[in-house]
C-alpha cells in the first residue's frame, strides 16, 4: 500500500486544561480524520476538559500532567505514550505541547507538525530556532496574519502552511425557535439584539464593546447586548456595565453551548478583539447568516469581508465601533444582505471538511519526505 493510500496513526498533543476555540478545532480535526479512516491518540492533561470530551467521543487518550514547559518528567511521560502507540506522526496543538510533545517526538525520531493559532508576535531566539529548525517539519498558521508572525520570527516560508480554522455548518442548526430563545432571555420581540460569544479576557475587547454600546442613542426600541462566555474579566466587565448605568440592557449569559440558538436569536454578531488569530466565532455567525461587526486585526480582518459579510473597525476605537453598530441597527436591509453573504464566504476555505483534507495532505507530504514510497 502506498503512502498516499494507507490509513495513518496521528498522535495529537495539547497542554491546555480548559476548553476554548483552539480545542474546538482540535476535535473537529479528530472527528474528521476518524471519518477518513485514520487513528488518533490525544495526549492531554489528566482531568482536562479535552480528556473528558475525548472519552465521551470514544477517542483514545494518554494522560500527562503538563505543569510547565520545562518538565522533563512530562517529556518522558509523553514519550512513553508515543512508544506504546507508535504513531506515524505527532501533531502539536499548543505552545506547551510544542516543547513537551515536541521534545518527546524529537527524541524518538518521530516527525512532528505544529499549529499556531494566536496572532501574537513569536519571539526570535534559540528556542524558536530549535523548535522550527529541528523539532517540527511544518508549522501551520490558521491565517495569513499568523503566518506573517512566524515569518517575522525567522521561520522559513517553505516550512509554513496556512490551513484555516473552520466550522461545520451541519452542527449549527438551531434547536429552538428564535422567539423562544428571546423570550427565555427576557428579550422583547421587537428589541434589536447584539451578541458576542467569547472568552472574557482582555484580548477579546469586550470592554471596548461595552463603552461603544453605552454611546448608542436610545431612539426607538433600545438594543440589548448579550455577552456569552466566561473568563477572568467578568467581574470588571460587570462593574463597567453598572458604572455606565446600562442596567438590563446588557446581559451576561455565562458559558453557553447553544451557539446556534443564540445566533438565531440575535440580529448582529460582534467580535471587537484586540488580537485574533482568526476568530472562529465570527465564522460561526457568518455560517448562520448573521452580519458581523469585528475589529480589523489578525485573521479576523481576513475572514470577515468588509461591506460584504460585515463591517470592520479599528481595534480600541469605541467611537468607530459605535458607528458601525448604529449603522447596522438602523438598516434592516443591510443586515439582511451582509448576513446572506456569510454562508458563501465560509465555503471559501473555512469548512471543517476543507480543513481536515488540508491537514491530511500535509501529514502525507511530511511522511513522504521521511518514508519515500
Amino acid at each position: 500500500m502506498t503512502q498516499t493510500q494507507r490509513p495513518l496513526a496521528i498522535a495529537h498533543v495539547t497542554g491546555e486544561t480548559g476548553f476554548s476555540g483552539g480545542e474546538v478545532q482540535v476535535f473537529l480535526l479528530l472527528e474528521g480524520l476518524h471519518k477518513r479512516g485514520h487513528r488518533n491518540l490525544l495526549v492531554c492533561p489528566p482531568g482536562s476538559r479535552s480528556e473528558r470530551e475525548a472519552r465521551r467521543r470514544g477517542i483514545e487518550t494518554w494522560r500527562v500532567a503538563m505543569r510547565s514547559d520545562a518538565s522533563l518528567h512530562a517529556v518522558w511521560r509523553v514519550g512513553r505514550g508515543l512508544r506504546r502507540w507508535r504513531p506515524d506522526l505527532v501533531h502539536l496543538h499548543t505552545g506547551r505541547a510544542n516543547w513537551l510533545g515536541g521534545l518527546a517526538a524529537w527524541r524518538l525520531g518521530l516527525p512532528a507538525v505544529t499549529t499556531r493559532r494566536m496572532d501574537r508576535p513569536v519571539k526570535r531566539g534559540a528556542r524558536t530556532r530549535f523548535l522550527y529548525g529541528s523539532v517540527v517539519r511544518r508549522a501551520v498558521a490558521i491565517s495569513p496574519a499568523v503566518a506573517r508572525r512566524l515569518a517575522a520570527a525567522g521561520v522559513p516560508d517553505g516550512m509554513t502552511r496556512v490551513i484555516h480554522s473552520a466550522v461545520d455548518p451541519e452542527a449549527l442548526h438551531p434547536q429552538r425557535e428564535r422567539e423562544a430563545v428571546r423570550t427565555e432571555e427576557g428579550l422583547a420581540p421587537e428589541a434589536p439584539c447584539l451578541l458576542v460569544l467569547a472568552s472574557l479576557v482582555r484580548r477579546k475587547g469586550i470592554d471596548v464593546l461595552i463603552e461603544a454600546f453605552a454611546r448608542i442613542d436610545g431612539e426607538g426600541t433600545r438594543p440589548v447586548l448579550w455577552i456569552a462566555g466566561a473568563g477572568p474579566e467578568r467581574a470588571a466587565l460587570v462593574r463597567q456595565v453598572r458604572d455606565a448605568a446600562l442596567g438590563d440592557r446588557v446581559r451576561f449569559l455565562g458559558p453557553r453551548r447553544d451557539t446556534a440558538d443564540l445566533l438565531e436569536a440575535c440580529d448582529v454578531f460582534v467580535l471587537p478583539s484586540r488580537q485574533e488569530g482568526l476568530g472562529v466565532a465570527a465564522l460561526e455567525a457568518m455560517a448562520c447568516a448573521r452580519p458581523v461587526v469585528a475589529s480589523r486585526v489578525g485573521g479576523l480582518a481576513e475572514a470577515v469581508v468588509h461591506e460584504r459579510t460585515g463591517l470592520l473597525v479599528p481595534p480600541e476605537d469605541p467611537a468607530a465601533l459605535r458607528d458601525a453598530l448604529a449603522r447596522l441597527l438602523g438598516d434592516r436591509e443591510l443586515r439582511r444582505s451582509l448576513g446572506a453573504a456569510g454562508p458563501a464566504r465560509v465555503g471559501e476555505g473555512f469548512l471543517a471538511e476543507q480543513m481536515v483534507e488540508a491537514y491530511e495532505a500535509l501529514y502525507r507530504e511530511v511522511l513522504d519526505e521521511v518514508e519515500p514510497t
